[in-house]
């Protein structure tokens, strides 16, 4: 009896895993790599535009995406690149999002630095054989013609160098509107998330098809 028990078993498991077999194969992942504009800062969790992504993701049949969120907030480009190799082993993503280099921005942080952090974390996701998106960044003007300047550039410079696709400024159509903006100026708020998404989407839908 204890033997056709573990037989029935046995062949109960074997057609668990044969069906599961194709669900697998054909699910992929999405990575967003980020700072506190993607991983709801000062809004719930379930109005961030991460949150509002995978809503979009089930709505267009596109449920085959798993999105993880590896976003934490104050994230500079180092931690990113600290972080990035054990994010790729455990998670082999098909696509990965880099939303970094704000709070670099914000500290004043050298723009070579920045963009060679930059640049090492596309090389990873490329060589892992995954599809990176660009997020550009812009800081404010008090900081500096020459160094905004400098910082804005090094987005379209490593999409240029490194064939990726750019979102050429995420904040686009937010920044400048008060009632889109929360009272540090710094982060958006609830209201501006499906902005977020629509700045990024016409970006990234074509990498999920």
């Amino acid at each position: 009896m204890h033997t056709v028990l573990l037989y029935v078993r046995s062949i109960v498991f074997l057609l668990v895993a044969l069906f599961a077999i194709p669900a697998m194969a054909g699910q992929q992942t999405l990575l967003i790599l980020g700072d506190s504009l993607s991983a709801a800062y000062g809004v719930p969790s379930e109005t961030a535009w991460v949150a509002l992504l995978r809503e979009r993701l089930q709505s267009k049949d596109l449920d085959n995406w798993r999105v993880v969120n590896a976003s934490i907030s104050g994230e500079t480009t180092d931690g990113g690149v600290r972080r990035l190799p054990d994010l790729l082993e455990k998670n082999n993503p098909s696509v990965v999002v880099i939303e970094l280099g704000g709070n670099d921005g914000l500290r004043g942080f050298p723009p070579g630095v920045i963009k060679s952090n930059l640049a090492s974390m596309v090389k990873n996701i490329q060589n892992a054989g995954a599809r990176a998106i660009l997020v550009g960044m812009q800081i404010p003007p008090n900081y500096g013609q020459r160094y905004t300047q400098m910082f804005a550039d090094i987005f379209p410079a490593l999409s240029d160098s490194y064939k990726t696709v750019l979102v050429p400024f995420f904040l686009n159509g937010i920044y400048d509107k008060e009632h889109l903006m929360q009272d540090d100026g710094i982060h958006p708020t609830a209201e501006a998330q499906p902005m977020l998404l629509e700045n990024i989407w016409p970006v990234l839908e074509p990498l999920l098809k």
